[in-house]
């Protein structure tokens, strides 16, 4: 039987590749983007108290009421904005999920979405199973700022939705409160949608403020916000998150949701009801538990050959390597796992169109002591 593919352009993802070439060669795995040391004690000691209560069935599709008044009054805390906790909250297996439900809510066959490169690498795809073209507009290759003259440029008849990613993932940059008020007049009196990334949102460092949409009644009116329960509780494998958008959008939304998981993980549902009412501290001071492992990484790799660039926010520190190789960056990352057993990320893969002699790797330092020492010592030989 001949099939052919919806997705020509997917194969297996760089984390996948690189997690496995890792594994074959026994590399410390600073490649793919997950925390290895313990979830918080009260989240799963009350994981295992909502399982032994029973509650291991179906939850409401919405998720359940709990959850989703504790993450109206986080964002009240948060963000001095409270949203409707039947109408404009809807929880989600993993943010994944929720990216890929705004996506086929509102944008059509033959539409257009605009995406920032370097993006994630699940955006493209969701985006093309709807029938729509993804817009590829780059970011500043050394600042990884965002071009709002480009943007704009970009921006036609044609165009539905506007995805962005702040903290960003891959670079860890941040947007300021001037590209809020940029993206405002950008956006105003036209009918594009926003999608708001904002997975990273409580790691932020130096005192900065998260600029999330949810601050300015201007985007939130015309935005889904994506939100993820795992990068926050060092919980990847839960697969929890949620999406906060205005009724009319989380109407559409939840079409999608019910269709494809109907609802998500019950038990952890519970858990995080319990730890976001009773723990608030952790995510308020999540940034400066990430900062302290940001800059010991960072003192430990400055004594290597790689060039650190700036982090102010989420979890991965990039590296210029070119004064190591001038490999192309898939090359460098297969070579580094080999010869010195180290795995990172390299960063073409999140482009349409890798700038030319870009020579960068995605590392991840949200690590335990051990796992980074390991690595900073085989580094430190290069």
């Amino acid at each position: 039987m001949r099939v052919e593919t919806k997705l020509p352009k997917v194969g297996t993802t760089i984390f996948t590749v690189m997690s496995q070439l890792a594994a074959q060669h026994g590399a410390v795995n600073l490649g793919q983007g997950f925390p290895d040391f313990p979830v918080p004690a009260r989240l799963v000691e009350a994981l295992t108290r909502a399982m032994q209560a029973g509650h291991n069935q179906y939850s409401m599709m919405t998720g359940i009421p709990a959850l989703r008044q504790a993450i109206a009054s986080k964002t009240a805390r948060c963000y001095d904005w409270m949203p409707d906790v039947d109408a404009e909250i809807t929880v989600t297996s993993g943010a994944t999920e929720a990216i890929f439900n705004a996506i086929h809510a509102v944008v059509r066959a033959g539409e257009e979405v605009i995406v920032l490169d370097p993006c994630y690498d699940c955006y493209e795809p969701a985006i093309e199973l709807a029938g729509a073209t993804a817009v590829h507009v780059a970011l500043n290759p050394q600042t990884f700022a965002p071009d709002w003259d480009a943007v704009r440029a970009a921006i036609t008849p044609r165009t539905r939705m506007l995805m962005i990613n702040s903290p960003h993932n891959p670079s860890g940059a941040m947007f300021s409160a001037a590209d809020m008020q940029a993206l405002i007049a950008l956006l105003d009196g036209t009918d594009i949608i926003l999608l708001s990334d904002e997975v990273y949102e409580h790691i932020v460092f130096d005192g900065a403020r998260h600029e999330s949409a949810l601050l300015y009644p201007q985007l939130r009116q015309r935005a889904f916000v994506i939100s993820s329960f795992g990068k926050t509780y060092h919980c990847t494998g839960w697969k929890l998150g949620y999406a906060i958008a205005p009724p009319a959008l989380s109407a559409e939304f939840r079409k999608v949701h019910q269709y494809n998981v109907f609802c998500s993980f019950n038990p952890a549902q519970h858990a995080f009801a319990e730890m976001i009412e009773a723990e608030p501290e952790h995510y308020e001071t999540l940034g400066a538990f990430y900062q302290d492992k940001r800059d010991r990484f960072r003192a430990q790799l400055a004594t290597t050959r790689l060039k650190l660039l700036p982090v102010p926010g989420g979890y991965f520190q990039l590296v210029d390597y070119s004064a190591v190789s001038d490999l192309p960056d898939l090359e460098f990352a297969r070579w580094l796992t080999q010869a010195h057993g180290v795995t990172g990320i390299p960063l073409s893969p999140f482009y349409a169109n890798p700038p030319a002699g870009q020579r960068l790797l995605r590392l991840c330092f949200a690590k335990n002591e051990a796992t980074v020492n390991a690595a900073v010592e085989r580094l430190s030989k290069l």
